[in-house]
């Protein structure tokens, strides 16, 4: 699915109309944080591109689950709740996650294309993989790819 600060907009319409707060709360965050995002990178006409604009909601999710298990920690189910809803309405606009597969795939040509010989080359193939991978696949799981492949060579 593309993202597009429009297929938000419309997303707000749709939720004030089925009077659903917990969703137009959570679009006008994020819809705030693409307009922070994009003054910050090119001033007050600035434009996110999708790789961007999903990273973003990746940080957004990320907050979200910090937030959850905090509130879980101080017996606050109630504010956890509204976390998890919030989270169900933003991982609806990141794109298909990668298989394992593709990951593999992705960190096997990112290795090659900057000839790491270890792991001093972490960095350099980190950059290479989040690129080639688009924003379609967790950090963490790239990290953990990237570092096995290391150890093998």
């Amino acid at each position: 699915m593309s993202i597009s600060e429009a297929k938000i907009t419309e997303d707000m319409k749709a939720a004030m109309k089925a009077k659903d707060k917990v969703a137009l709360t959570t679009l006008r965050a994020l819809k705030a944080a693409f307009k922070n995002a994009a003054i910050d990178k090119a001033g007050p006409d600035g434009v996110l591109d999708e790789g961007e604009m999903t990273a973003i909601i990746r940080k957004q999710i990320k907050q979200r689950l910090d937030s959850i298990s905090q509130f879980e920690a101080n017996d606050r189910p109630d504010l956890a709740e509204t976390e998890k809803l919030e989270l169900a309405v933003l991982e609806g606009y990141l794109p298909a996650a990668l298989s394992a597969e593709e990951v593999e795939a992705i960190v096997t040509d990112a290795i090659a294309e900057v000839g790491a010989t270890g792991k001093q080359d972490m960095g350099k193939v980190m950059k290479a993989a989040q690129e080639k991978s688009a924003g379609r696949a967790d950090g963490k799981v790239l990290s953990q790819m990237v570092m096995q492949k290391l150890n093998q060579l």
